[in-house]
């Protein structure tokens, strides 16, 4: 399967680049410039040349020709980008990954999108296509860092069945990362904004913190 990521370029798009290439995804790092694109894969690249990463670059436009698609952008850019590219994401699953939030001062505040969450407003943009949200609680940071394991459960949410289970089972790809089945699309809101609650924990306990869940057998 080939994922396409757009907006690849930041933290976490370019750590999820590089972590579902070293588990034998074949991954386009998308950006509005291909130059840039071509940077960041370059880089990415360089820095993992002991895993025979298999990434390639383009535009967005290049990378929404992928089989699967991962919106990675900012939260307020992730639906134009969707809608976009909206005749080559039709009848494709995409995952929107991206928090609503704020910096207020000291602390991080979520922010609440027209449509309530940055997934359902994707979704919106492209209705022929089938949204899931995940990702969410990650640390970028660690994502990219393919010399350690990631350590989360990964909440997932849909309301296109084929959805999630093409998110789930692109996470279990990932070792010690569980997916978990969060149900319809509408509770990508409250995920979304549990993200401040995450950062603001790093931030008191200089730490990066990821969501673990007990009492579940997911199996």
């Amino acid at each position: 399967m080939q994922i396409g990521i757009l907006g690849a370029t930041g933290p976490a798009g370019s750590g999820l680049a590089a972590r579902l290439a070293s588990v034998g995804f074949d991954v386009v790092v998308g950006s509005r410039s291909k130059y840039r694109a071509m940077e960041v894969r370059d880089g990415l690249v360089e820095r993992w040349d002991g895993f025979d990463l298999s990434i390639e670059a383009a535009d967005n436009v290049g990378a929404a020709d992928a089989d699967l698609v991962v919106i990675a952008t900012p939260w307020d850019a992730a639906a134009a980008t969707a809608e976009a590219v909206a005749e080559q994401l039709a009848g494709k699953v995409v995952i929107s990954m991206a928090n609503a939030l704020a910096k207020v001062g000291h602390e991080f505040q979520p922010l609440v999108p027209p449509r309530g969450s940055v997934a359902a407003s994707v979704q919106a943009a492209v209705p022929r296509s089938k949204v899931a949200a995940a990702f969410h609680h990650v640390p970028a940071k660690e994502l990219g860092d393919l010399r350690e394991p990631v350590e989360s459960d990964v909440l997932i949410c849909s309301d296109h069945a084929v959805a999630t289970e093409t998110a789930v089972d692109l996470v279990r790809r990932i070792p010690n990362m569980r997916p978990l089945d969060a149900g319809e699309l509408s509770n990508a809101a409250p995920i979304e904004a549990f993200a401040a609650v995450l950062l603001q924990l790093n931030v008191r306990y200089r730490t990066r913190a990821a969501v673990k869940f007990t009492g579940i057998d997911a199996d």
